[in-house]
């Protein structure tokens, strides 16, 4: 089983790289994780935000495989507590399927991204940068692990 998060572009902020990596370096413990930073679009500016959606969808669908299970990271999607999306993972996981959660563009995603989706994630109700969301998930991603395994990095 491999967990991948998958991005549009490179993130450009020192801070963000420097915590995702951080978390990522963490969670090498419980699962193989890793991050996937698809190349953002050239010539962006001169397109409409459908149609950055539209060529950011073609970049991300061919990431990804059919019997991966996708979860876009979408403020419209289910919102959990640190607790329920510890279970939620874990469900996930029994699948046995990989899983990629995929992080979109400024834009957000495309109508095939969520029809291709097997679920949707909410870190918040909030729109977070696409930049920021990568280590403040990694984040939460490790704190779920900690929690299955019974750790003490989470408390209530």
């Amino acid at each position: 089983m491999h967990i991948t998060l998958l991005t549009m572009g490179k993130t450009d902020i020192r801070w963000v790289a420097d915590g995702l990596a951080m978390y990522a370096s963490r969670l090498q413990h419980y699962v193989k994780f890793g991050v996937r930073e698809l190349p953002e679009l050239k010539n962006a500016g001169s397109l409409s935000p459908g149609q950055v959606k539209q060529k950011e969808a073609e970049l991300l669908l061919k990431a990804v495989r059919p019997h991966d299970t996708v979860i876009l990271l979408d403020e419209r999607g289910e919102e959990y507590g640190s607790l329920q999306f510890a279970a939620r993972l874990d469900r996930w996981m029994q699948a046995g399927k990989d899983i990629v959660f995929v992080v979109g563009g400024a834009y957000g995603f495309s109508p095939q991204l969520y029809e291709r989706a097997d679920s949707k994630l909410s870190l918040s109700k909030m729109t977070c940068s696409h930049q920021l969301v990568r280590t403040v998930f990694a984040e939460q991603l490790y704190r779920a692990f900690t929690i299955l395994k019974g750790e003490p990095y989470h408390n209530e």
